[in-house]
């Protein structure tokens, strides 16, 4: 993996629960890691679907290894939330390919 290709930078991200002062639990999300990533891919689709037409973001990141992370977590990049869909290895604990999709809010 060539590092002059790791322009951008993307945090990891992973949902914890608690308690606020109501007692209701309450999911928030906290940082992980801070990672050096490469944009392979951005593509946004349109559909059609009952409440009218949407549109549907994925990207592609590829990263250096980082132990312990699932498609549970998410990554923010750009201001922008992002469900991990699929988790490649690349090697033998030498990269990551995070295939994604942008969380509606």
């Amino acid at each position: 993996m060539r590092s002059g290709k790791l322009v951008h930078v993307i945090e990891i991200q992973r949902a914890s629960v608690t308690v606020n002062d109501a007692g209701t639990p309450s999911s928030t999300w906290g940082k992980v890691a801070t990672l050096r990533a490469e944009l392979v891919e951005r593509s946004t689709e349109e559909f059609l679907r009952n409440a009218g037409e949407t549109s549907e973001t994925t990207v592609v990141f590829r990263t250096r290894h980082l132990d312990g992370v699932t498609d549970e977590d998410r990554v923010s990049f750009d201001g922008a939330a992002y469900d991990i869909e699929e988790i490649t290895r690349i090697g033998r604990r030498k990269g990551l390919e995070f295939r994604c999709r942008e969380v509606m809010p």
